[in-house]
C-alpha cells in the first residue's frame, strides 16, 4: 500500500533501520551526543536562535507557543481545522481570544490581520498556519509576520509549520516561534514536535509557564544536550538520520526545489484530468482536490490500485482528497498515483482513460528537473 495520506508519511527504509538498533538511555553520553548532533542539524534547518524538542504531537507543540508565548489575548486565523485549534488551545488556557475565520480554501489577508490587531490593542500573539493541512491552504505568513511587527514589535507571532518545515523555505525573519512535527516532511512516526524560537520569544518566554509544556525548563536542559523529562530517543535518533540523508543527498534546498517541482506537476496532471485544486492559495505539501466523486475515487485508490490518500474533515468529509508531496518522494510513486487518479475516474464514467495524467505529469516534472540541472 503506498501511504500518500499528508501526514503520517512513509518513514523510509534507512530511518527505520536507524530507529531499530539498542534502546539507548536517555541520560547517559551516547544519547547526549546524538540529542547534540540532532540539535545542530535542527538549528541548520530552522535557521533560529534555539530550537526545542518535545515528546509530543504537533498539538502539544502549539500548545507550549501558545502558553509560553501568550500572556493577555491571542488572534488565529481560522481556515481551517488547525488554526481553530489554536483558538481552542487558548481557550482552555485562560487566555482571551480573537479569532479571523474564513472558508478552509481563502487565505488570511495583511490588511485584515492588522485591522484586527489595531481594534484589540490586547493581542500580544498572534497564531497562524503557513500550511493549513485540512484544506491544503498556503497563508502569506511571512508577509502578515511582517506587517504585525510594524505594528508592535513585541506582538508574538506564532507559526504552524508542520506541514511547511522540510517543504519549502521559510523566511523566519519576523516569526518568533515556529513549530514543527515528526510524521509530516521529517518522514518519522508521530510523536516528536520541535519549535523553532527567535531571541524576541526567548526573552518574553523568561521562567516559562506550565509544567510539562514549559519552554524554559526544556530551553535549560536542552542546551547542555539532554531534556527536561524522558526524552523521545528512537525518534530523535530517527530525526539525525532523515537530516543527515538531506544534506548527503544535496541539501535543504534541493529538496525544497523538488518538492515544488513534483507539487506543480502534480497540480498540472490533475487539472488536465479536469479535476480542481480546492485552495486558492494551495500549499506546496499537498494537492488538494475538491471533487463530487471524492469518497468513491479514494475508495477505489485504495481498494483497486493500493493508494491511501486523505480525505476531508468537518464539512469537507466526502467533498476533497488530498494527495501528499512532502518527503523524499520517489517520481514513480507519485506517478502511479495520479495514473491511478485517472483510472478511477475511467471506472466512475467520468473519462476515458488515455494516459493524460502521466503524460502531464512526466513533461512537466522531468522537464523542470533537466532544466535546473543544465542552468
Amino acid at each position: 500500500m503506498l501511504l500518500f495520506t499528508p501526514g503520517p508519511t512513509p518513514v523510509p527504509e534507512f530511518a527505520r533501520i536507524a530507529m531499530a538498533g539498542e534502546t539507548l538511555h536517555h541520560r547517559t553520553p551516547e544519547f547526549e551526543a546524538i540529542f547534540a548532533q540532532t540539535r545542530e542539524l535542527l538549528f541548520e534547518l530552522f535557521g533560529m536562535d534555539e530550537v526545542v524538542m518535545l515528546a509530543s504531537s504537533g498539538t502539544g507543540a502549539m500548545e507550549s507557543a501558545v502558553i509560553n508565548l501568550c500572556h493577555d489575548t491571542l488572534l488565529n486565523i481560522n481556515s481551517g481545522k488547525f488554526g481553530e485549534r489554536f483558538g481552542k488551545i487558548a481557550k482552555a488556557s485562560g487566555l482571551g481570544s480573537v479569532e479571523i475565520r474564513h472558508e478552509w480554501d481563502t487565505p488570511a489577508t495583511v490588511g485584515e490581520v492588522v485591522e484586527t490587531l489595531k481594534k484589540h490593542p490586547q493581542i500580544d500573539a498572534v497564531a497562524i498556519q503557513i500550511s493549513e493541512s485540512a484544506g491544503g491552504l498556503r497563508h502569506p505568513v511571512e508577509e502578515i509576520a511582517a506587517a504585525i511587527k510594524a505594528v508592535d514589535p513585541k506582538i508574538m507571532v506564532i507559526a504552524d509549520g508542520i506541514t511547511a518545515v522540510g517543504v519549502e523555505p521559510i523566511d523566519t525573519t519576523h516569526i518568533d516561534c515556529l513549530l514543527a512535527g515528526s510524521q509530516k516532511a521529517l518522514m518519522l512516526p508521530p510523536g516528536l514536535a520541535i519549535l523553532g524560537l527567535g531571541s524576541a520569544a526567548l526573552e518574553k518566554i523568561g521562567s516559562g509557564r506550565g509544567y510539562y509544556f514549559n519552554l524554559a525548563t526544556e530551553i535549560k536542559n536542552q542546551v547542555k544536550n539532554t531534556t527536561a523529562w524522558t526524552a523521545a530517543t528512537t525518534l530523535i535518533i530517527g530525526l539525525k538520520a532523515v537530516l543527515q540523508k538531506i544534506k548527503e543527498d544535496g541539501g535543504f534546498a534541493k529538496l525544497y526545489d523538488e518538492t515544488a517541482q513534483r507539487a506543480e506537476a502534480a497540480h498540472l496532471a490533475l487539472n488536465a484530468l479536469g479535476l480542481h485544486i480546492y485552495p486558492t492559495a494551495p500549499a506546496k505539501s499537498m494537492s488538494t482536490v475538491d471533487d463530487a466523486d471524492a469518497s468513491a475515487i479514494r475508495s477505489i485508490l485504495k481498494k483497486d490500485f493500493g493508494v491511501n490518500v486523505a480525505g476531508g474533515q468537518d464539512h469537507l468529509a466526502g467533498k476533497i482528497f488530498r494527495i501528499n508531496q512532502m518527503g523524499l518522494i520517489e517520481p514513480y510513486e507519485i506517478a502511479w498515483t495520479l495514473n491511478a487518479v485517472e483510472l478511477a475516474l475511467a471506472k466512475l464514467g467520468r473519462r476515458a482513460y488515455d494516459g493524460t495524467a502521466n503524460r502531464v505529469f512526466n513533461q512537466n516534472y522531468f522537464k523542470s528537473i533537466v532544466e535546473n540541472r543544465t542552468e
